[in-house]
């Protein structure tokens, strides 16, 4: 991860967001994201965008939730826009209507 390999850095930022063999650090999660997100890996990105939509170990910002679900949504992943569609429509999506759409990886 630490070399630059994107699929590394997101693997390493899943371990870091579950606490799986490692413990759980959601600020450590979204800068591996980001780091891996912004080479063009989709799944980092839209994890990123769920990371900022529940403000985990990020500030909250719908409108980077809704830029990195965009990026992922542009590489065709359904979830991603559905989400984007959420928070376009809805003016921002919270905790409340995440749970009602389902969990987006």
């Amino acid at each position: 991860a630490e070399q630059g390999l994107a699929s590394a850095q997101f693997y390493f930022a899943v371990f870091c967001e579950h606490g799986r063999g490692v413990p759980q650090d959601f600020g450590e999660a979204a800068r591996l994201y980001r780091l891996a997100a912004d080479r063009g890996f989709a799944e980092a990105q839209g994890n990123l965008a769920v990371l900022y939509m529940h403000g985990k170990g990020i500030p909250q910002d719908l409108a980077e939730a809704a830029r990195y679900f965009r990026l992922t949504a542009e590489q065709g992943h359904a979830r991603a826009q559905l989400y984007l569609g959420v928070l376009l429509l809805g003016g921002g999506c919270g905790k409340g209507a995440a749970r009602r759409y389902g969990r987006g990886r």
